[in-house]
């Protein structure tokens, strides 16, 4: 089932069967805002990185902190981390981790990215910190 066009864009959204969308388009998400459990805004995504080899989508990018983009702190958040809710009024990512907790995470700056191709240090580091395989 596709959603009709609304302001979030959710034209881009196919249903599955499991717990979030089957298909969704890649620039959707982009902008998006990310919240924890307690409805704790966390930032936003600013990139979804693809793993162009193995034909899936690797991380997305968080920017949580600073102010007009100004300072940003940018997280590597492993894709399975987010679970996508889709309600009625309020379509939004969560990441299950408390807001202090994220503000400890492995960060970078948006001039020095991290190397996360073949699943080095890095990315496991992150896997791990976010608990996904």
């Amino acid at each position: 089932m596709s959603y009709e066009h609304n302001t979030h864009g959710l034209d881009k959204i196919t249903e599955g069967k499991g717990s979030g969308p089957r298909l969704m388009g890649a620039t959707w998400p982009i902008g998006e805002n990310v919240y924890n459990n307690k409805g704790e805004n966390l930032g936003e995504i600013k990139e979804i990185m693809l793993d162009v080899e193995n034909a899936k989508v690797a991380y997305a990018v968080l920017s949580f902190g600073g102010f007009l983009g100004i300072a940003d702190k940018l997280f590597a958040v492993p894709w399975n981390a987010l679970t996508l809710k889709l309600e009625t009024l309020d379509t939004r990512f969560i990441l299950d981790v408390e807001k202090e907790r994220l503000e400890s995470a492995p960060g970078f700056d948006k001039d020095n990215w991290p190397d996360m191709a073949n699943g080095g240090l890095y990315a496991s580091q992150i896997r791990s910190y976010y608990g996904t395989k």
